[in-house]
């Protein structure tokens, strides 16, 4: 940030800025920004692009990576011996369509605007800076400090692999420190460290070590799921070993089963971080949709097979809560000790591909984060060599490894969870908001009120069904709150019109899927422990003390700037609205020979081929179908190329400032970025481009109207900037 005339130019200027905080949160606290402004002018202060070599398989691996770290190996335990009995299958089935409609609600976000802020660029654009800075923050701190826990865990885990204890061997004790921060972990310093070089050298290559570590841990997982449905017997499912204990297949009944799901779906934290890879991703259209959805499903799958293979492996109350798959072959034999091992070695591969893409996806936050002016923008700097926030993932990078080398296990895993499930239920909110709510257009309060009555109904299930004791007047309750709030949700669906359709992808069945969302994740943050509200109360006081006397005074000197930024670009929307434009040349499957030039504001029409040599002039409309031939090294400033022909040749052409390309969807016909001049960087999407009279710009995307049609095509050319 330039600090001349800035609140922080001097300490005078900054008691200046503290004098006038308030009229200064009224200002910039609620303040929103576009997806136009997200995807063009607020991207651009990273100076260099994160480049688009990211694929649905990438995503799916990452999500797989993210999501299936050692917790599975924890938690199953638990939650069978202590929650759900055999019924624990049901219970991570559950757990996964959980996961799956909060993964709905990001997909819309992340489709309809692909930058790399996730959650946090979702809600700036529905509730505002400071709501977003809160989450945005809150969520940080959760990836560093479950980063620096499964640091820990990852030399734990790596002892048992091979017999060694890594307390007494690999830890150094400083007997002058308080417990819980007197051992030294110097091997969860060194990964952290590695992963940190890896990630700021290539996402692509990160991708590739995230694919093979991924399938590595897999293998492990398929081998123990095998192990146990060949050693194990069906008829644990219903007997347990202790005929005083309750049987069969639920023996703490549908309760058990649901208290279950609360527990185990902390396993499924992970499939958040893919969305702030969107920005790398080549065809988000498609890839995020099923790179997310897609993860979520295999992992469901994949823990549904591990907890059928631990419940045959023994009877529920015989399972160890702490260690239930390797505690499962210690009592079986002596002869399978081995197989500990081999578990301790698939959750080590596991960590580490958590450990992979959780810090991808803290460096993304921080890095948008600073994209915002709400902290440092040398946060926000990507590398122009390597394409990846490099300053962002090196500071996260450090602070992780400072905590996990002093900062016990335990310590660690009871300040961590309660953000993450927050967002997501802000998330499921701000979708519902997005969908209902247009500033120019409808109010806020109808939808505002809607989403806090349910809230609130859903927070008086959550306390009565964790709290009330049981009995007849629970249920009654119980059913009370159901009936209200499918009421209102029936009540608001059918009231209230959708303000917007999105484009490409949504969330189905609006606004009943984002409801049940807000429901659940308002359900499983009534089974976090109070440690962690503690945690969230003291992280949150901090950061609204950041806001308060930096985030504000920043962002606030930063809108001058950001006014100016705002300004151009409505000069770019309004250099390239062809609607203004009329049809100068009608003719169509005619040609425009070499050497001619075609004068400013004509629209060439449908077939027209442009030869070689031809000057293009400025405020040009191509038609679509054109080829445009090599040898043309001048098409002029503010105009929009359709190109929808698989033919089609840009060849040499050199591209001029405020142009947009726009290409079809799939075929060698589309546009690329390395085909065109540094002056111009293009992402192109979009489907069955056809001739068109006329164009509007609204929020980044083109809507092109077809002739002698009723409907309109709508492609997204979502994020292109000008030099």
């Amino acid at each position: 940030m330039d600090h001349n005339n800035s609140s922080f130019s001097s300490f005078k200027s900054y008691m200046n800025a503290l004098s006038d905080v308030h009229n200064r949160l009224i200002r910039r606290a609620g303040s929103v920004s576009s997806t136009f402004d997200e995807t063009s002018c607020i991207r651009s202060r990273s100076g260099a692009d994160m480049r688009r070599n990211l694929r649905w398989y990438d995503l799916v691996c990452f999500g797989i990576g993210g999501m299936v770290g050692a917790g599975v190996f924890v938690t199953s335990g638990t939650a069978s011996h202590d929650k759900a009995g055999p019924a624990v299958i049901l219970s991570y089935a559950i757990a996964g369509l959980c996961a799956l409609l909060s993964a709905f609600c990001y997909t819309e976000f992340a489709v309809h605007m692909p930058v790399a802020g996730g959650a946090f660029s979702y809600i700036r654009v529905t509730f505002g800076e400071f709501t977003a800075f809160l989450v945005g923050a809150n969520l940080v701190m959760d990836y560093v400090l479950s980063n620096a826990a499964a640091a820990r865990s990852f030399t734990t885990y790596l002892g048992t692999a091979i017999g060694v204890s890594a307390d007494s061997k690999w830890r150094i004790t400083l007997p002058s420190l308080p417990n819980g921060f007197n051992q030294l972990d110097i091997i969860a310093v060194l990964i952290i460290l590695i992963l940190t070089i890896i990630i700021c050298y290539s996402t692509r290559e990160s991708s590739v070590l995230n694919m093979i570590l991924t399938s590595v841990h897999i293998m492990f997982i398929i081998f123990v799921i095998m192990m146990g449905f060949w050693k194990g017997d069906v008829k644990n499912f219903t007997q347990p070993s202790d005929p005083a204990r309750p049987g069969g297949f639920f023996p703490y009944g549908a309760s058990g089963v649901f208290n279950g799901a609360a527990l185990v779906y902390v396993s499924y934290i992970g499939y958040d971080a893919v969305s702030t890879l969107a920005e790398e991703v080549k065809n988000p259209v498609t890839d995020i949709p099923i790179g997310v959805s897609g993860s979520v499903i295999l992992v469901t799958v994949l823990y549904c097979l591990m907890a059928a293979s631990m419940s045959m492996l023994l009877p529920y109350d015989l399972i160890n809560p702490e260690s239930p798959f390797t505690g499962a072959f210690i009592d079986k034999s002596n002869a399978y000790n081995w197989v500990t091992n081999v578990i301790g070695i698939g959750a080590s591969f596991g960590i580490l591909t958590s450990l992979l893409v959780a810090m991808l996806g803290q460096a993304r936050y921080i890095c948008v984060i600073g994209r915002s002016g709400v902290v440092p923008v040398w946060f926000a700097k990507v590398h122009s060599k390597t394409s990846t926030p490099v300053n962002a993932s090196v500071f996260l990078g450090i602070l992780t490894a400072a905590i996990a080398l002093f900062t016990e296990l335990n310590v660690l895993l009871n300040l961590v969870s309660i953000g993450t499930l927050f967002v997501f239920f802000m998330v499921s909110n701000a979708v519902i908001y997005r969908r209902y709510v247009s500033v120019e257009t409808t109010s806020p309060w109808p939808t505002l009120s809607f989403l806090l009555s349910f809230s609130f109904t859903c927070i008086i299930f959550t306390l009565l069904w964790w709290l009330a004791p049981p009995g007849k007047p629970k249920g009654f309750m119980l059913g009370a709150c159901f009936v209200v709030s499918v009421v209102l949700v029936q009540l608001f669906d059918y009231m209230v019109p959708q303000a917007r359709k999105p484009d490409f992808w949504g969330v189905p069945l609006m606004p009943w899927i984002p409801c049940v969302s807000i429901f659940l994740n308002i359900f499983l943050l009534g089974n976090i422990d109070s440690p962690s509200y503690v945690r969230f109360g003291v992280f949150s006081a901090a950061i609204v003390l950041l806001y308060v006397l930096y985030s504000v005074h920043a962002s606030f000197d930063g809108e001058e700037k950001g006014s100016t930024c705002q300004k151009n670009v409505e000069m770019v929307k309004e250099s390239i609205d062809i609607e203004d434009l009329t049809v100068k040349v009608q003719s169509s499957h005619g040609g425009v020979g070499s050497g001619i030039g075609v004068g400013s504001d004509v629209v060439v029409g449908s077939g027209i081929d442009v030869g070689s040599d031809v000057d293009v002039g400025s405020g040009m409309g191509v038609g679509s179908g054109m080829g445009v031939g090599p040898g043309v090294d001048d098409v002029g400033s503010g105009g929009v190329v359709l190109l929808s022909d698989d033919a089609c040749d840009v060849g040499s052409v050199k591209i001029g400032t405020e142009w947009v390309v726009i290409g079809e969807g799939t075929g060698s016909g589309n546009v690329r970025q390395e085909t065109l001049s540094d002056s111009l960087s293009v992402d192109v999407f979009g489907v069955d481009v056809a001739l068109s009279t006329s164009t509007e710009i609204r929020e980044g995307q083109v809507i092109l109207k077809e002739p002698n049609q009723l409907g309109c095509r709508v492609l997204n050319f979502r994020s292109y900037s000008f030099s």
